[in-house]
């Protein structure tokens, strides 16, 4: 299982977000990979992505964050 936290603050434009990315084994042996963003503090949208492969949800994922981090994001540990 996989998981990166980003977040996005900026008081001037009062911005505080986040963006969480899991990459997770589901029942039926399928891969999946779990979005969710939005306001710190307040729940987020979630959505799923399916996968045949555990290799195509990271790849993904990694490309999901990168385009993040390119708007200002940073991984947060």
């Amino acid at each position: 299982m996989s998981r990166i936290y980003l977040k996005r603050d900026n008081t001037e434009k009062n911005m505080h977000r986040f963006y969480q990315t899991t990459v997770m084994l589901c029942l039926l042996g399928e891969w999946a990979l779990v979005r969710e963003w939005g306001r710190i503090g307040s729940p987020g949208t979630v959505r799923k992505i399916w996968f045949a492969t555990e290799a195509e949800a990271l790849e993904a994922e990694q490309k999901l964050c990168e385009a993040k981090r390119k708007k200002g994001y940073v991984v947060v540990k």
